[in-house]
This record gives C-alpha cells, sequence and structure tokens, in this order.
C-alpha cells in the first residue's frame, strides 16, 4: 500500500521519499513502481517524458530525519495503535510545524492516533483503497482534534492526484468499511439459514443486483480472517450494536484455516481440480396460457417490454396494485416489500403467491430470485416460473425468507447509509460517492433507495424487524422522516 501511494504521488509530479524499516525494502519499492509506470508508456497511459520525471523523483532514505523538509508525510504502517502512535510521535519532532501528517488507517481511530501528538489538529486520516494506484477513492478522515483546513488541503490534494475524496469523521469503518457490512451480513444470515446456496446468492447479487461480485466470492479475495476482523471491529467499535454481528459461518471458517483464495479454500474450493458450483436455476417451464402483467410498475413494464420483444404480444396490460407484477392463471406475483410470500398469501387470501426479488435493471438483468409461499400448489409455481423464463429470466428459487436477497441488502446498505448521515458521519453526497468508488456499487445507496422510494425501503425493514423480532433491522431515523417528508435521501441532511 506504501509503494501503491507512493506511485500516486510521484506521477502527480512530487519528489517523494520513501523509508521502510526492512533493509532495502524502500529501493525493491521505487523498482516494483518504476516498472508499473512503465507499463503505463507501453498502454499510452503515460508520457515518456513523464515517466522520466516521476521514476527520477522517488529516493529511499534509511532515517526518519530525512523527512525534516517534506511538506505531507503518508504513513502506512502496520495497522497497530501503539506502533503508529510511536512514529507519529517521532515525526513530529523531525517535520516543520506546518507539515502535515496523514495515515493510512482503515480500521484505527485516527482521533487515537492524534492522542500521542502536542499538535494533532495537523494529523488526517488519508485512507487510500488497494491497489491505491488504480482505485479511486480516499477516505478523507477527521479527528476530534484535526483541523478542517487541514481536512481540506488533504482533500484538494487527493483531486489534484486524480483520485475521488470524500470527507469523513473518525467512526469505526469511516464509510465504506461500516455501510459495507450489511452486504456480507445479509448473505451470511441467508446462506445460515439455508435460504439458498453461496453460488446462487452470488449470481443473483451479480445478474440481479448488478454488484460486481457476490458476497462469498468477494470475501473469499478479501480474505475470511481480514474480512471477519473489520466486522468485528465495527462490532465493537459501535459497543455490540446488533446491526454489525459477526456471523458464526464466518468465524468458522477463521477458526478452520479456511481464509479464502489465498488459504485455497473458503466459501468455495480452489484447489487445481475443483469444478466451481453453479448457481441454482429452475428447468425450462413452458409458458402455456396469456398472462396479465401490471405495467404501472417499473418491473411490470420491463417484463411487458421483455415479453413483447420475444414476441409475446398476447398480453394484458394494467396498471398499478399494491406491488403486484404480474397474474398467471391462478398464481399472482409479487415484488418483494419484505413480507414472505406466505405472509403475503395468508394477508390477501389468496394460497397461488410468488414473491420475485429486486433487480437493478428489470430491461438488461439475466437472474431473478422468486420464492412461493409454502401454500402455493405446484402448477401456480409453474407458472410464474413460465411467464419469467419466457421474458428471458433465469429464475432460482429460494426458500421463503423475508426481503429474499437483493431487495433486503439494498434495503440494509441504504438504511446504514442513512443512519451515517444521520449521525453526522458523512454528506449524503459522499456516502454515495464512496461506495460507487470504492466498493463498486452499481449506484450510490441513497440514491437507489430514492429510486425505491423511501417509503418502500422503510417498509421493506419494518417488515424485516416484524419478521425477526431484531434490532437489526431498525430503521435509521432520518429514513423514517424522509419517508413522511418525501425529501430525496440523497439531498442534504
Amino acid at each position: 500500500m506504501g509503494a501503491g501511494i507512493a506511485q500516486v504521488a510521484a506521477a502527480a509530479g512530487h519528489p517523494v521519499l520513501i523509508h521502510d524499516t526492512r533493509p532495502l525494502a524502500a529501493d525493491k519499492a521505487i523498482e516494483t513502481i518504476r516498472a508499473n509506470l512503465a507499463k503505463q508508456v507501453e498502454k499510452g497511459r503515460m508520457t515518456a517524458a513523464a515517466y522520466e520525471a516521476a521514476a527520477s523523483s522517488m529516493k529511499a532514505v534509511t532515517d526518519l530525519s530525512s523527512f525534516k523538509a517534506s511538506a505531507l508525510v503518508i504513513e502506512a504502517v502496520v495497522e497497530d495503535l501503539d506502533v503508529k502512535k510511536r512514529l507519529f510521535s517521532d515525526l513530529e519532532s523531525i517535520v516543520a510545524n506546518d507539515a502535515i501528517l496523514a495515515t493510512n488507517t482503515s480500521s484505527i481511530s485516527v482521533t487515537a492516533i492524534g492522542s500521542a501528538l502536542k499538535h494533532a489538529g495537523r494529523l488526517v486520516g488519508m485512507h487510500f483503497f488497494n491497489p491505491a494506484p488504480v482505485m479511486q477513492l480516499v477516505e478523507v478522515v477527521s479527528g476530534v482534534a484535526t483541523e478542517m483546513a487541514i481536512a481540506e488541503r488533504i482533500y484538494d490534494t487527493a483531486r489534484a492526484w486524480g483520485k475521488k475524496p470524500v470527507h469523513t469523521r473518525s467512526t469505526p469503518g469511516f464509510i465504506v468499511n461500516r455501510v459495507a457490512r450489511p452486504f456480507y451480513a445479509e448473505g451470511l444470515r441467508l446462506l445460515q439459514e439455508g435460504v439458498a446456496d453461496c453460488a446462487t446468492i452470488d449470481a443473483l447479487m451479480r445478474e440481479a443486483g448488478g454488484f460486481r461480485m457476490g458476497p462469498f466470492e468477494l470475501m473469499d479475495m478479501i480474505g475470511h480472517d481480514v474480512n471477519y476482523a473489520v466486522t468485528r471491529s465495527v462490532f465493537d467499535g459501535y459497543y455490540g450494536d446488533p446491526r454489525f454481528s459477526p456471523s458464526l459461518l464466518q468465524l468458522e471458517r477463521v477458526q478452520a484455516g479456511f481464509l479464502g483464495r489465498k488459504s485455497g479454500r473458503g466459501f468455495y474450493d480452489y484447489g487445481a481440480n475443483a469444478v466451481p458450483p453453479r448457481a441454482r436455476t429452475e428447468a425450462p417451464v413452458a409458458l402455456s396460457i396469456a398472462p396479465a402483467i401490471w405495467s404501472g410498475t417499473v418491473l411490470g413494464a420491463a417484463l411487458a417490454g421483455r415479453l413483447h420483444a420475444r414476441g409475446l404480444t398476447s398480453i394484458e396490460r394494467r396498471g398499478a396494485e399494491d406491488g403486484v407484477v404480474a397474474a398467471i392463471g391462478e398464481t399472482t406475483i409479487y415484488l418483494s416489500d419484505g413480507r414472505t410470500a406466505t405472509a403475503r398469501a395468508a394477508a390477501t387470501g389468496n394460497p397461488n403467491v410468488v414473491v420475485v426479488d429486486l433487480v437493478f435493471d428489470p430491461a438488461t438483468a439475466t437472474r431473478i430470485a422468486a420464492a412461493p409461499a409454502e401454500q402455493c400448489s405446484d402448477a401456480a409455481w409453474r407458472d410464474a416460473v413460465g411467464l419469467l423464463q419466457a421474458s428471458g429470466l433465469s429464475v432460482s428459487r429460494l426458500r421463503d425468507s423475508p426481503g429474499l436477497a437483493v431487495m433486503r441488502t439494498v434495503a440494509m446498505l441504504a438504511n446504514e447509509a442513512c443512519d451515517a448521515v444521520h449521525q453526522q458521519v458523512c454528506s449524503p453526497a459522499d456516502v454515495d460517492l464512496a461506495m460507487r468508488a470504492g466498493v463498486a456499487y452499481p449506484a450510490g445507496p441513497l440514491e437507489w433507495a430514492d429510486r425505491l422510494g423511501a417509503s418502500t425501503v422503510l417498509a421493506i425493514l419494518d417488515n424485516l424487524a416484524k419478521h425477526y423480532g431484531e434490532p437489526r433491522y431498525r430503521a435509521s431515523p432520518r429514513l423514517r422522516q424522509s419517508s413522511q417528508s418525501g425529501k430525496g435521501l440523497h439531498e442534504p441532511a
């Protein structure tokens, strides 16, 4: 990470000094950086002149005293509070009074690190994401003592380096590591409850939700030791708030040494002869009767368009009605509102209810999750499957569960983003930017919630809370207030 940050600074035209306590590590870092920059020249992304300037601007130093004239010192050492406090205490006695000290910590309180300094106002978090030369996001983290002028200078510096900076207060997880927790937590809960297997949940999050990776393949890539530690850190940092509860399923992976790709096994097996598991997909069912489509809904309109494009013109079109998407024969298909299909069937008196999951772009999605009520007949389920398949969607059957997969995850992500804004951790714009640029979400969680409607997201969370009876699904006050006022969630607080 330190080498990556040095590369970013050198490519931006700064003279860069690199220090490492390991012998020759800084020299090797410079060699690696030069090789990386040379590849940029080969690809036409960097001029030869810019390469020469950057390559000659870096120097390895063996002593901290070499930073005496530095205007900015960025630390990227081990994630240990005592180590960082000692380092910054030493640096404070070396650099000029107007030099800025920045920590690249991903999880340690900037306020706690700054407690070792006589002038903590000049310490700021500058959290890059790995790999630093590639990832655009930089979280500019202000501790209690950090001067706003210092945070603004670092924000402007990161932007001048071609990054997308966001401001955040020094709270557990900052923005990304806090708001992203439900992406993993809801997948783990679905797996623990037997709602679906890993491959099916991952496929749904990609092919229906628009995420680049599903939670299990992403956790395997990150490493379960790292991902579990971050979850535990946020959970402990918020005094055991059940919203951030770690999963026993992931703890078991850590205890077994099944850490993911780096150990050869996590939720998936990465051995040489391992066969990647496939998502559960319903067998083809012929569409036997003409459906009715409620095209007044977003999903219904997309289904009608997809069916028409595939030559099915005998569609009865209707407006909007309490979440109904379509009807075929005796089957009514609803978009999930956080209730189970079984609960919805009981409420309507119609046993043949099927609930479908959220899709990010209904016009282009390739997969959708669906669940029948326990009262639903096999014939009614097949009719629903045939209709969805006729529109070009692969159908993954889930065990009837509130919110299914994508809907409950998106609702929880939006809820956590709402609470981060409500608690003055960051602005609405910054939380959306952070999740798009930092973890490549298809939309910012508040932007996505505004598309669904605050009242819809609130209803999903309230129904989840009612089903489970847990404070884990309590709605953010900001979400509830937005539902009442009609004010968009992405608007300034």
